[in-house]
């Protein structure tokens, strides 16, 4: 499992916290998929966006579902705002 590449669509949101992150959600059915995965809550993957390439983490919503954070470092690259719609990909990484 560790070289299969997973593939995300989703629009970029921001959480409504004073330091907000931007990120984009992730279905719950990886979420299910790779919880024997998770670390303290956390999935160690490998993003790519368009050119860019990141290592992140798939991270909990708390509602059983996950997140993949976008920087600004990211979506300015990329060109990417908040209430657009992205599909990127990911692979689990060793931590």
């Amino acid at each position: 499992m560790n070289n299969k590449r997973f593939s995300v669509s989703g629009k970029v949101e921001i959480f409504p916290l004073d330091n907000p992150w931007v990120y984009v959600s992730v279905h719950r059915k990886f979420a299910n998929l790779l919880k024997n995965k998770a670390d303290r809550g956390l999935v160690p993957i490998t993003a790519t966006l368009g050119k860019s390439t990141w290592n992140t983490s798939l991270m909990p919503m708390g509602d059983g579902t996950q997140f993949i954070p976008l920087s600004a470092k990211i979506r300015k690259a990329e060109g990417i705002m908040v209430g657009e719609s992205i599909r990127l990909s990911f692979a689990l990484r060793k931590r």
